[in-house]
């Protein structure tokens, strides 16, 4: 029975009391069912009663009572028993628990999967480094966090347009010319320029491409205009390496040049979210909460910087998307609120239709000490960095695995062990002995398809993974809910231990050549490619692979 299943049968007795007259209620769609903290108390546990009490008109425990009796009596549950001020904590019998691991390797790689965000269409913005250098470490976190949550978000049924906003407008991108124009002539870099060996790189590629750029017209603006094309080129190809792709790369020099900027402007003066003061053009943001109303149009006639801002989100809103979610570094925290005010000015929910994640710094440790220089960059670690120090798998993994609301500090002895101390060998090495049980098994002649009794998986051990097996949709509904990613991996490490616990206790293989195969063995062998399956998507989720052998 998966805990949709039971919901589905608690759901039931709920409408069959009151059916019967045994209390009066509306009975909700959906019934959550929950782990018990404490695994001696059931293997599932529900609020319901205590939500119903009241409009039930009834004592919370005499309705979970009520409730409890009839959950008793349904088939595939063992017992049902009120407990504190009224939750019914629930056990399954083992057959019914251990359907579940049928279920899941019939169900493959659909298992886990939900519809909870079924019709939603999900611009998701994450990156966006400007294309003046490499991706440095926040840029990183992102890519491994922007991905992931992506891959969750479509694991619940929800349309995902993955968006990368390419700055190519402003004064960073004419630093970075006047840096490339500097090496090329040999020349200091300039104060306020970008340094490093992928500066004088990236200038030798423009004179290959371009032999005469130095005598151009205008030279800057041709290490400007083949300079940001080599340098985005990288970009693309490194987050490609890391196994992170983009539906959409947004120009935001095509805002200004499509005249985006100016229909923003003139929707939001039809709204009355704009005023004039003193020769410039204000937004009334200080009307939904920000600490200042912001200018949009200087005094001079030029646009402001949030002037793009203003555009690009209206321009994602009619394209279609009902959720625009923007994934930012630490220090645009001051860029929420005025964000936020501009949503509510164009009608739409804050929080809802616009949606801002914030994640903390990034540090790399070795030997106990920070790394704070690439070799390549100068001035920064970078995402090559990283991946060249640890493999793609260990980088993505260890980044996705904390809350982005936590600053983290990567330490790369740990993720280049290979033991148990390090959390991707953990679980990586959980899927590969599911793979080695199933390649020994099938010497020895055990064979699913020649039979299955859940009732034979009643070791403690086998309980207690079944159990956590039925947390996966729960598990990836909740953090794309949440839009945390790390949920799952800790998800995957949890499951991880209670595999090899039960890989120590259970023989899926005959002990010895005498000993026939039995449909003990089948059975288990069940449970290992259920878990199988579980592992491999979840490392799915997080875009890191699932090996076979290690």
């Amino acid at each position: 029975m998966t805990p949709e299943q039971l919901a589905a049968a608690i759901r039931q007795a709920l409408q069959a009391a009151v059916d019967e007259g045994a209390f009066t209620a509306p009975v909700p769609d959906e019934v959550r069912v929950e782990r018990p903290k404490q695994r001696e108390h059931g293997d599932w546990t529900t609020n319901i009663a205590l939500q119903l009490a009241k409009p039930a008109g009834m004592p919370p425990r005499e309705l979970a009572t009520t409730l409890a009796t009839r959950l008793a009596a349904t088939d595939g549950i063992a017992s049902a028993d009120v407990a504190g001020p009224g939750f019914v904590n629930i056990s399954l019998d083992a057959a019914s628990a251990g359907e579940l691991a049928r279920t899941i390797v019939e169900a493959g790689a659909d298992y886990g999967r939900t519809d909870t965000g079924a019709g939603t269409r999900v611009n998701l913005e994450f990156v966006s480094a400007n294309p003046t250098g490499p991706i440095h470490l926040g840029g990183t976190r992102w890519a491994a966090v922007g991905d992931s949550l992506a891959r969750i978000l479509e694991a619940t049924g929800a349309q995902v347009t993955r968006e990368y906003y390419f700055n190519d407008h402003g004064a960073q991108i004419d630093r970075f010319a006047r840096s490339l124009l500097a090496a090329a002539r040999h020349e200091p870099t300039p104060e306020d320029g970008y340094a490093g060996a992928y500066i004088d790189e990236i200038a030798a590629r423009v004179l290959d491409i371009e032999p005469d750029a130095l005598s151009a017209d205008d030279p800057q603006e041709r290490f400007r205009a083949i300079g940001v094309d080599l340098m985005f080129a990288e970009i693309k190809k490194t987050l490609s390496d890391f196994g992170v792709e983009f539906d959409v790369y947004f120009h935001e020099n095509d805002l200004h040049e499509s005249g985006a900027v100016d229909r923003a402007i003139e929707r939001l003066k039809a709204l009355d979210a704009m005023y004039e003061k003193d020769g410039a053009w204000w937004l009334r943001t200080t009307a939904h909460g920000d600490d200042k109303d912001r200018v949009v149009i200087k005094s001079d006639g030029q646009p402001a910087y949030i002037s793009g801002d203003l555009a690009y989100y209206l321009d994602k809103r009619e394209r279609g998307f009902d959720e625009v979610i923007i994934m930012l570094g630490a220090d645009h925290h001051g860029y929420v609120s005025r964000m936020m005010a501009m949503c509510a000015l164009y009608g739409d929910e804050p929080g809802r239709n616009l949606q801002i994640l914030i994640g903390q710094m990034v540090n790399l440790v070795k030997d106990g000490q920070p790394v704070r220089m690439s070799k390549r960059a100068g001035t920064v670690v970078v995402l090559d960095d990283l991946v060249q120090a640890v493999g793609r798998d260990a980088a993505r993994y260890a980044i996705t695995r904390t809350s982005i609301d936590s600053p983290l500090d990567i330490d790369l002895d740990l993720l280049a062990k290979r033991s148990n101390d390090n959390p991707v060998f953990y679980v990586q090495y959980a899927h590969a002995r599911t793979c080695n049980v199933a390649r020994l098994a099938a010497e020895d002649g055990v064979r699913r398809e020649d039979g299955f009794d859940p009732a034979l998986l009643s070791d403690p051990t086998e309980a207690a993974l079944l159990a956590i097996l039925g947390e996966l949709p729960r598990v990836v509904e909740q953090a794309a809910r949440l839009r945390e990613p790390h949920r799952v991996a800790r998800y995957l490490e949890d499951l991880a231990g209670r595999f090899h616990k039960w890989y120590d206790t259970c023989r899926v293989r005959p002990q010895n050549a005498d000993e026939p195969v039995t449909d003990v063995h089948r059975t288990r062998l069940w449970l290992n490619d259920a878990t199988r399956q579980v592992l491999a998507t979840g490392l799915g989720l997080l875009g890191v692979g699932a090996p076979e052998r290690m």
